[in-house]
């Protein structure tokens, strides 16, 4: 056997030997919500991308968290911390931005 397949054959056995750990990061909610009083309205509109991008972030995080847990390579236990905390994040986050779009939409009418 030549020395090229030789290192063919470790390589691939190598591949099939390693886990394959998924990398869940958590994503960074966003830095501020735009206050409404004082915002204008292309802040709030790239405050709205924003934290579409941020919710599409986390769901992806959370399937993460899912695949990890059938793989069980995470817990249940902690599967759903991370979840809940993941979820917290983001559900205070939109809060906020709603309360702010409230304000701005009020000194607008």
């Amino acid at each position: 056997m030549t020395l090229g397949k030789k290192l063919c054959l470790v390589v691939l056995a190598s591949a099939f030997t390693l886990p394959a750990f998924a990398d869940c990061s958590l994503p960074s909610a966003p830095a501020k919500v735009p206050d409404g009083s004082t915002a204008k309205e292309a802040d709030m509109v790239a405050a709205m991308q924003t934290l579409k991008q941020y919710d599409s972030d986390v769901n992806t995080y959370v399937k993460c968290l899912e695949f990890e847990a059938k793989q069980n390579r995470l817990s249940r236990d902690e599967q759903a911390r991370k979840h809940n905390a993941a979820m917290d994040s983001l559900t205070q986050t939109a809060a906020k931005f709603n309360e702010q779009v409230k304000v701005f939409k009020s000194k607008a009418g």
